[in-house]
């Protein structure tokens, strides 16, 4: 098994089970109390096909829970495994090591500018701005409130958030350059 195979969904689960033995339901739990619903592309529903998936890959194995049971059925309790763990591993020093292309949205909206008229194009760009904004405080507020944090977490916290007010500063910086600009409609 090469750690490249792994989806960034299956990486991402494979991590959190290797954390501690969990269930379908604790995953979901831990993917929406840390918030990374809002930069992982996992559903859930989508949790229990890549649970499948790792298991199937023999990188996490399942046991069905004492005394535990959904919807009149015991659910299975994922645990990592040896090769799960040396994937886990893998892959980890890889996603730390490598630089991959983040293809955000504004790359369209900015090669399709010309489309827009001036009016357009600018509220476009201050309604980014404003949103950048809300995404730092927000993510600010959750930081505080999950106070202490292990390093890794804060690590991850400040990375985003450092990442958004690179992103608001450019978007400031377009604003100001294309607001004093002349327009060809």
């Amino acid at each position: 098994m090469s750690a490249g195979i792994l989806t960034d969904a299956e990486f991402l689960v494979l991590g959190l089970v290797a954390e501690m033995p969990r269930h379908g339901y604790q995953l979901d739990q831990v993917i929406e109390e840390r918030g990374m619903r809002r930069w992982t592309q996992i559903s859930f529903s989508s949790i229990y096909f890549v649970l499948g998936r790792l298991e199937e890959m023999k990188l996490v194995a399942a046991k069905k829970a004492v005394g535990v049971k959904w919807r009149s059925k015991a659910r299975k309790v994922y645990s990592v495994t040896p090769a799960g763990r040396r994937t886990l591993v893998t892959r980890t020093v890889a996603a730390l090591r490598e630089i991959r292309p983040a293809h955000s949205s504004v790359f369209l909206g900015m090669m399709h500018w010309p489309v827009l008229n001036r009016n357009q194009a600018l509220q476009a760009l201050r309604a980014r701005l404003e949103a950048l904004e809300k995404e730092q405080t927000r993510l600010k507020e959750i930081q505080i409130a999950q106070q202490p944090l292990p390093d890794h977490v804060e690590a991850l916290f400040e990375f985003s958030i450092g990442q958004l007010r690179v992103e608001s500063e450019w978007v400031k910086r377009n604003l100001d350059y294309m607001s004093g600009k002349p327009w060809l409609d």
